[in-house]
């Protein structure tokens, strides 16, 4: 429920064909339903519902013709917190979740810099219907040092964890890695993604992410997402 396998839109697959080399990747390691988020963000990804429909389409479309129809292939959104978002929620623009009616909205946030609006948008989200889910926790290094902010974001304003996979194998930085084992070991992550970008995601995940220790124990947790 986390990659960036469309074709064109963001920092993800350039290509079609380069898309369909990600999608047999990930269809090698098991996976036989994808739900690509491509960016949105400010002036940078100027991506819509209409133009990430229309990659889904094009992907489909290639994807069957190359004899992996077999992968079930939908849609949503990466949206990163910005002003633009703040934007989108005070007009009422259509925005793209996951989940069918329960409405997941996958977000991000600056890894660096602590928003200063994070908490009034959760907010807002919850009051517009979304379920917000955090995208990669741990990576945000602005929260190293505070696991108990998230902690709170969870358990006191109904944030759902998503962690990525790579990060278990050390991918992003130790420092990624402690806060992705510290998630698990707290029973803290709701759901898990590969946040697919290019083939070194899906060889990592391969060689590397596959065997680290804290995979058995995330296969204990009550993930959500087989019932996406």
């Amino acid at each position: 429920m986390h990659s960036h396998l469309l074709p064109g839109l963001d920092d993800g697959a350039e290509t079609v064909e380069y898309s369909l080399d990600l999608l047999r990747a990930l269809r090698e390691l098991g996976f036989r339903k994808l739900i690509m988020t491509p960016h949105i963000m400010g002036d940078f990804y100027k991506n819509t519902p209409e133009s990430i429909r229309a990659a889904l389409e094009q992907l489909r479309t290639a994807a069957a013709a190359a004899g992996l129809g077999d992968v079930e292939l939908d849609c949503a959104a990466e949206y990163y917190l910005d002003e633009f978002l703040g934007h989108k929620l005070a007009d009422g623009t259509e925005m793209l979740t996951f989940g069918g009616d329960k409405r997941y909205l996958l977000f991000e946030t600056s890894y660096m810099n602590e928003p200063l609006n994070l908490f009034e948008t959760i907010f807002e989200l919850k009051a517009q219907g979304y379920r917000p889910v955090l995208a990669h926790p741990e990576r945000y290094t602005y929260l190293y040092g505070r696991f108990g902010e998230i902690e709170k974001l969870r358990q006191d304003h109904g944030v759902l964890m998503q962690v990525n996979l790579n990060s278990l194998a050390g991918y992003y930085s130790p420092a990624a890695k402690k806060v992705a084992e510290q998630l698990v070991d707290g029973g803290l992550v709701d759901f898990v993604g590969t946040d697919t970008h290019h083939l070194r995601h899906t060889d990592t995940l391969l060689r590397r992410t596959l065997s680290q220790p804290h995979m058995a124990k995330l296969r204990q947790l009550p993930l959500l997402n087989n019932t996406l």
